[in-house]
């Protein structure tokens, strides 16, 4: 029967391509995403599904049941674009200035439809019940899936399974990690005010992007001196912005950054301590500072029986050397949120362009990826789903208990 579906998938692939493009023409800011919502919920309604739309603010949630009851498993895909300039050249690139999809998002968003056209075609062999969560607002913190949760989005959902697809992985790889995969994103803001003068006599004023260059020096011994080497932490300084005119001490400077964490200890410790170096170092030179610390995403913390279970699934599928377990990633992720609701797992499939010169990073503006990759994700799915509803997650359970 997975072969059928399979075939079924491969068929439909040109048409998921057709459906990636236009999101990756058309792309859509975090928050603000309009167009795109509107053609996954008409896609979904034309395939028989029951929709739900304006999920959480902007998020769309599909509902497939199969011809007989049974346990209800979960699939999410994302759909924002980033505030970057797309710089491809490819007939398809972003025509949206300043906005494109770096992500994968619109490949994410694709493959999900197609899974569920697949399923809704063969709808007779589910037992049980397929959700849909197309998500809103990825990239920034809030996420959307804390609302589309809030909203009612996994109400009833026994597991949740989420893909993305790595565009530096070769395609066709899957990557899992068991436990702490994802790390927790916080985000912070230091105000620095000093006294502004001339240039020519700094002695007259407090110069605060001295100050502020102190204190990013500072702030790099929290983790090299602070945190337990065997527990992962990074605090990163990403902006820090002051000053226009070129014989101007400016009167205040703005610095902003990321602390990115795995065990809830060392997050307490780590917005203590930039919290309290930002006060001691502006307090020495004479500067006032003002201190803003924002909690993102937490972990993605991937259940190790449901990883399992899609590690056999994707071994059988794609071969022993093409599945491998990765270590975590201090990268943020709001998948995070199902997750804490619900058992399931986050992975990862290989999709980089065959030229090792046309390979970039995630959010880089010449970001692309093989298009086949929905076709890894789509099977890695479908036979996810199909293991799970089957009643397999008994077995999965039990070896986890055995594992304690």
């Amino acid at each position: 029967m997975k072969e059928k579906l399979f075939s079924r998938l491969e068929e439909i692939h040109p048409d998921l391509i057709a459906f990636r493009r236009d999101l990756h023409m058309y792309p859509e800011l975090s928050h603000t995403e309009v167009d795109t919502p509107k053609k996954i919920a008409d896609y979904l309604t034309d395939l028989g599904v029951e929709v739900k739309t304006g999920i959480g603010g902007r998020g769309v949630v599909g509902i497939l049941k199969g011809r007989k009851p049974g346990k209800t498993v979960a699939l999410r895909a994302d759909f924002d674009a980033l505030p970057i300039q797309d710089e491809k050249d490819v007939e398809y690139k972003s025509r949206v200035p300043g906005i494109m999809h770096a992500c994968g998002h619109d490949l994410h968003t694709a493959s999900l439809l197609g899974v569920c056209k697949v399923l809704s075609e063969n709808r007779d062999i589910l037992e049980g019940t397929v959700v849909l969560i197309h998500q809103f607002a990825e990239e920034v913190i809030p996420g959307g899936a804390k609302f589309m949760i809030e909203d009612g989005c996994l109400d009833g959902v026994d597991a949740v399974f989420g893909a993305h697809v790595s565009s530096t992985d070769p395609l066709g790889t899957v990557g899992l990690k068991e436990g702490n995969a994802m790390a927790n994103g916080d985000k912070f803001e230091i105000e620095i005010s000093g006294k502004g003068g001339h240039a020519a006599s700094p002695h007259l004023g407090i110069d605060p992007l001295v100050v502020g260059s102190q204190l990013l020096l500072n702030l790099q011994q929290i983790v090299s001196r602070q945190v337990d080497p065997l527990k992962p932490a990074v605090v990163s300084v990403t902006s820090f912005n002051g000053g226009e005119g070129f014989n101007v001490i400016p009167d205040k400077v703005k610095i902003t950054g990321t602390a990115r964490t795995f065990d809830e200890d060392v997050r307490d410790w780590v917005e203590e301590s930039i919290e309290k170096i930002a006060a001691s170092t502006c307090s020495g030179f004479g500067a006032s500072v003002k201190f803003n610390y924002v909690r993102g995403y937490p972990a993605v913390v991937n259940d190790p029986a449901e990883t399992r279970r899609v590690k056999k699934i994707a071994t059988e599928l794609f071969g022993d050397e093409n599945v491998k377990d990765i270590s975590p990633q201090m990268g943020m992720e709001d998948f995070a949120y199902y997750l804490k609701e619900v058992p399931g797992t986050f992975f990862w499939v290989g999709g980089a362009l065959e030229a090792k010169n046309d390979v970039y990073p995630h959010h880089h503006p010449k970001f692309n990826v093989q298009e086949e990759a929905m076709l890894y994700i789509g099977k890695l799915f479908i036979s996810t789903v199909l293991d799970y509803l089957s009643g397999n997650e008994q077995e999965a359970f039990k070896e986890k208990e055995s594992t304690r």
